[in-house]
């Protein structure tokens, strides 16, 4: 036996949008055999796979136009105005359970849009976030993950900037700070959740504490990505992971300190049983 002293971190687990969308796909399936979820419900699969024994079924975009007069529940990430569309013509009955974050972010979206500002976004290319706040400007809103996908001695003098609400806050500011350094005039929005963004510093502090640090998270998962390099840069001894099989007993030495944190796509569940695996070394 190792003794390793095994802690989780309380902040870590579902944002509150996560939340309620599981909450509310396990409410309708107690009283009913099956719901359709378009996409993961959470970019988890563990916790997709614990959902889909209660009856939950994954779908596609391709899938929804073949459904009529069924429940579709709308995660988190929210949706396009198409998707809505769909539903009515194919007399689907939506439980829509996107992000309140994510509903005010699209609201603003089709104000600039409606407005004919240039609008760009700071997001990743396919993203279902990203793909319902595209489909607010009629696709023609730029995404980038990086200055240097766009060519600036082509942008327009003036541009709208939004963020997708999931990522980096330092580097959302530093793009900010770019464009404005290059000459453009930048009508800037921060859109990024908090909730996810404060997780930067938290986590910082919280690896610093242990010997070793053990990250679960979906591989999906672009929050868990950030927040996976936000630990791994303050303890190198960081070690990624999505399923407790994943676990290697060769990375801890006797009596050290671990600490078990994730991303906000990952189940409290989840994290609870790699401590009680943690503890049989």
């Amino acid at each position: 036996m190792l003794n390793l002293k095994v802690d989780i971190d309380k902040h870590s687990g579902f944002c509150f949008g996560v939340v309620y969308a599981i909450e509310m796909a396990e409410a309708i399936l107690e009283e009913e055999e099956y719901l359709y979820c378009l996409g993961d419900i959470v970019h988890n699969d563990e916790e997709v796979h614990r959902l889909e024994k209660k009856g939950l079924k994954i779908i596609t975009h391709e899938q929804l136009k073949e459904l009529q007069g069924e429940k579709v529940l709308i995660r988190a990430h929210g949706e396009p105005p198409s998707t809505y569309q769909l539903a009515l013509h194919n007399n689907l009955t939506l439980i829509d359970a996107s992000c309140p974050v994510v509903l005010k972010l699209q609201n603003r979206v089709k104000n600039s849009f409606d407005k004919s500002e240039k609008i760009y976004i700071y997001g990743k290319p396919g993203h279902a976030e990203i793909e319902g706040l595209l489909g607010q400007t009629s696709n023609e809103a730029v995404v980038f993950q990086d200055l240097d996908e766009l060519d600036i001695a082509t942008l327009p003098k003036s541009i709208t900037l939004y963020s997708q609400t999931t990522k980096s806050t330092d580097k959302f500011y530093e793009i900010h700070k770019m464009l404005q350094e290059r000459g453009i005039q930048v009508n800037f929005n921060d859109t990024i959740c908090r909730q996810v963004s404060n997780r930067d510093k938290e986590l910082r502090e919280y690896s610093k504490k242990f010997d070793q640090i053990v990250f679960v998270s979906g591989t999906k998962s672009s929050n868990g990505k950030v927040l996976y390099h936000v630990c791994k840069n303050t303890n190198p001894n960081t070690h990624f992971i999505s399923n407790i099989d994943q676990l290697d007993p060769s990375w801890f030495s006797d009596n050290q300190s671990v600490g078990i944190c994730g991303a906000t796509s990952t189940p409290m569940w989840l994290m609870e049983d790699v401590r009680e695996k943690l503890l049989t070394f």
